[in-house]
């Protein structure tokens, strides 16, 4: 019986200490940049990527500024006048420039959000997210049931523990999605870039840095949703001490499991959130 009442608490136990274990490194996962993270190997490899694309997207730079000329200038008259070649020299310059230098502009703006992060971060008073742990209650409900009640109780806790356990590696791989996606952004800038060059096609230069600053700002809704979490998390759900153990096991794994899919939800929808709220 007690072989049993271990089983079922170690099923739950070890679901939460997965879940936690998940969300302490989405914590840590947050406050990292591209540079530092696993090592720096993959940030390398990205710079080299982007240094090499760095040469087509000046090939670009030139067929974008002459699509651009032809689309904007009517005749080859309007091209001799003084102000409107030195309009087009200015926006040659400065595409050339953002082309070069997109890559520190870029950065700039992610230590920007790292920055918001960190100030959510102090503000809240979270050195790190709170711990999700299995009430005393629970406990003591398991281990005060007969041998049969145990039977389904098992099965219960096997269900949520599966369950809390998916939803950690969900939630896990949308925060290492973010990062992805952003080294995707560092090492096919140089392309976009090249677009500012001409005026009709400057709006793709745009779209790319309003969405690269959406997926940085992903950072600051995921810890928003992390420290939201961490305040349910610190006051257990309420479970009615006189019901049978099977009910109150199963309605605190719905509870806590309902309170998980807010946090999965959220930072699984953070893009669109951030999109939404910069609408884009």
């Amino acid at each position: 019986m007690e072989e049993k009442s271990g089983w079922i608490i170690n099923l739950l136990s070890n679901a939460l200490e997965t879940w936690n274990d998940k969300v302490s490194e989405i914590w840590s996962l947050i406050t990292q940049s591209p540079e530092t993270f696993k090592g720096g190997g993959i940030w390398s490899v990205m710079l080299d990527i982007n240094g090499a694309l760095q040469a087509i997207a000046f090939g670009l730079l030139v067929l974008f500024f002459v699509v651009g000329l032809i689309k904007t200038c009517g005749s080859f008259a309007e091209v001799k006048r003084p102000e409107q070649i030195f309009k087009l020299f200015v926006r040659f310059a400065l595409a050339k420039m953002v082309i070069t230098y997109g890559l520190d502009l870029m950065l700039a703006l992610f230590k920007i959000v790292q920055g918001i992060v960190t100030t959510i971060i102090s503000s809240a008073g979270f050195g790190s997210p709170a711990q999700t742990l299995l009430p005393s209650s629970i406990i003591s409900a398991v281990n005060s049931c007969s041998f049969f009640d145990k039977i389904p109780l098992w099965a219960v806790s096997l269900i949520g523990g599966i369950f809390i356990t998916v939803l950690s590696f969900i939630m896990i791989l949308t925060v290492y999605g973010r990062f992805f996606k952003l080294y995707l952004y560092t090492a096919i800038a140089p392309i976009p870039l090249s677009t500012f060059a001409g005026e009709p096609t400057s709006h793709i230069g745009k779209s790319f840095l309003k969405s690269f600053m959406a997926v940085c700002l992903e950072g600051a809704i995921i810890v928003l949703s992390c420290i939201i979490f961490s305040l349910f998390a610190s006051t257990p759900p309420v479970v009615d001490s006189s019901l049978p153990a099977v009910t109150q096991v199963w309605t605190y794994i719905v509870e806590i499991i309902f309170n998980m899919l807010i946090l999965v939800g959220t930072i699984k929808m953070s893009d669109r959130v951030v999109r939404e709220m910069m609408g884009l």
